[in-house]
């Protein structure tokens, strides 16, 4: 059972599931969210075992040395090479990659969305 997933590991789960951060739950289709659902067990577990046996003051090392996406805006996406990109909102931010989620589109912010007219 899972009380919530943070913003770090929803980036992440999203990226690895290759679906938008901006998707809403009714738009996902029945293979689409067992897509969800086996990334949710994949990046989760993945984060577990890190962690398993390292101390405290070593637990957020260990946690962005398997980030993807998360906290790596302007970065290469390690899966396709594409500029990992950012949106921000409200007092939070998501980080995504185009091309592995959005078939190649940047998604706007109140930031930006002037600029992408």
């Amino acid at each position: 059972m899972i009380a919530g997933i943070g913003n770090a590991y929803s980036d992440e789960i999203l990226h690895a599931a290759r679906i938008s951060p901006f998707a809403t739950a009714k738009s996902l289709d029945r293979g689409t969210v067992q897509v969800l659902y086996d990334a949710i067990h994949s990046v989760l577990g993945t984060a577990l075992a890190g962690a398993e046996g390292k101390p405290p003051s070593e637990l957020k090392d260990v946690k962005r040395s398997h980030l993807r996406v998360h906290a790596r805006t302007g970065e290469a996406c390690p899966v396709c090479g594409d500029t990992v990109r950012e949106v921000s909102f409200a007092d939070t931010s998501l980080q995504y990659c185009p091309t592995c989620q959005t078939k190649g589109k940047i998604l706007a912010d109140r930031r930006t969305s002037k600029f992408l007219k």
